[in-house]
């Protein structure tokens, strides 16, 4: 807990490069490493369960309830 109280304050560094990137036209989610890598793991869940979806809905189509049989 300690750490936690003691930290850094991040607030004027953060503040920087938002507006900079802000002059530069980038949005404020890909500025920063984490941001981006939040970004992949969504995009990654809304495509695979996007085309799970698709899959089914043309197996149920087809009269076939289950994923592979």
């Amino acid at each position: 807990m300690a750490g936690y109280l003691n930290r850094e304050n991040r607030v004027p560094y953060y503040q920087r490069l938002f507006q900079e990137g802000h002059k530069q036209h980038i949005r404020q989610w890909n500025q920063t490493r984490m941001g981006r890598n939040m970004l992949r793991v969504y995009y990654t869940t809304f495509i695979i369960t996007g085309a799970g979806s698709m899959w089914m809905m043309g197996r149920m189509v087809l009269g076939k309830k289950t994923w592979w049989g």
